[in-house]
C-alpha cells in the first residue's frame, strides 16, 4: 500500500442516505447533493490527512454535479458495480469505502479497502 497517496474515500450516496429516515425517498436527488455539501464542508471526521472523496450516486440521483472537495460520479449501471471498479482500480493507495451493504462490504474488502458504516459521514 502507498501509505504516501491520499486517502480515497468512496461514498455509496444511496446507502447512506438511506441510513437516516428524513424524507429523502420524496427528493432523491436533492438528498444526495445535501450529502455532497456535507462531506465537501466536513470531509472525513477524525481523519487529519489528505483525502480524495469520491461520492457515487445511481437512479434518480444521477447527474448531481461535484463541487470543490467532492467528485460525484453517477453509476452508468449498478452503483455497487462502479464502486468496486474504483476500488479496483485504485491500485496501492488506501481506500475507505462508506456503505453498510453487506454484500459491497464483502466484495471491496477481497480487493483490498476497509469498510466503515455511514455514521462516520452521517451522524444519526
Amino acid at each position: 500500500m502507498d501509505e504516501n497517496a491520499p486517502l480515497l474515500l468512496i461514498v455509496d450516496a444511496a446507502n447512506v442516505v438511506g441510513s437516516v429516515p428524513d424524507g429523502w425517498w420524496r427528493d432523491r436527488r436533492g438528498a444526495a447533493e445535501r450529502l455532497r455539501d456535507r462531506l465537501a464542508a466536513d470531509g472525513l471526521p477524525g481523519h487529519a490527512g489528505p483525502v480524495e472523496i469520491v461520492l457515487v450516486v445511481e437512479g434518480s440521483a444521477r447527474g448531481v454535479e461535484s463541487v470543490p472537495g467532492v467528485d460525484v460520479e453517477s453509476a452508468p449501471g449498478s452503483g455497487d458495480d462502479h464502486m468496486v471498479g474504483l476500488v479496483a482500480r485504485a491500485g496501492e493507495r488506501p481506500v475507505l469505502v462508506v456503505t453498510a451493504d453487506r454484500e459491497l462490504r464483502r466484495r471491496v474488502t477481497e480487493l483490498g479497502a476497509q469498510v466503515t458504516g455511514p455514521r462516520t459521514v452521517r451522524p444519526a
